[in-house]
């Protein structure tokens, strides 16, 4: 059984399609699941990056482009009413429900599902405070062990050399983006491509530097 460890941010569209459809892709495959939260926005600054939704044009087709993939893919998604966020709450509260800092499916599912349906907005105080009732963490997601898993698994991320989300990596092997699925896929059949040609890519000669 291969072990997945799923990068994620809830601010991030791409990693709920990727959450949602990872079930379907994977069918009939032997894997386990750890999903860790991790901040977005602390990735985008160590690689020296903007969001996608923080340029203009790249911003609008973001918000399109997702709407389709979930049309294609019959996922419901609805964009929140403002996008970015801070998201940190949303984080914290996710590490908060499991002693680790490894929240169960189900808690990654209600807390993307209140990012991405519904049109309200992510971030409000009273919906947020209806959030935590309901999924009734075992710890304050304020409290320092919380912020420090976080933390944790954000560098952990960097590490690995994760630099997007969602990233899901297996072995040593990082697969980002909701189109990498088909490619896990792949990896997890055994297909001899990822023996032949992994490591191809390493050996190309970065040109221009800017």
């Amino acid at each position: 059984m291969k072990q997945i460890t799923f990068y994620l941010d809830f601010i991030s569209p791409y990693a709920c399609l990727a959450f949602e459809a990872l079930p379907v892709a994977l069918m009939g495959h032997s894997y386990s699941v750890s999903y860790k939260p991790v901040l977005f926005a602390a990735l985008l600054k160590h690689h020296g990056q903007l969001g996608p939704a923080e340029m203009a044009g790249k911003r609008d087709w973001t918000y399109r482009q997702v709407l389709w993939l979930a049309r294609q893919h019959g996922i419901e998604l609805q964009l929140p009413a403002s996008h970015p966020f801070n998201p940190l709450a949303l984080l914290r509260l996710a590490v908060a429900c499991d002693a680790q800092g490894l929240p169960k499916r189900y808690v990654c599912e209600t807390l993307f599902r209140h990012v991405w349906r519904g049109g309200a907005e992510a971030a409000d105080g009273a919906r947020l405070k209806a959030l935590t009732k309901s999924l009734d963490p075992a710890r304050e997601a304020n409290a320092d062990d919380v912020k420090a898993q976080l933390k944790a698994h954000t560098d952990e991320a960097l590490a690995r050399g994760v630099f997007g989300v969602p990233t899901l990596a297996v072995d040593d092997k990082l697969f980002w983006g909701f189109d990498a699925l088909p490619m896990l896929r792949d990896y997890l059949v055994g297909d001899p491509w990822f023996e032949r040609h992994w490591n191809d890519a390493a050996s190309v000669a970065q040109g221009i530097r800017r």
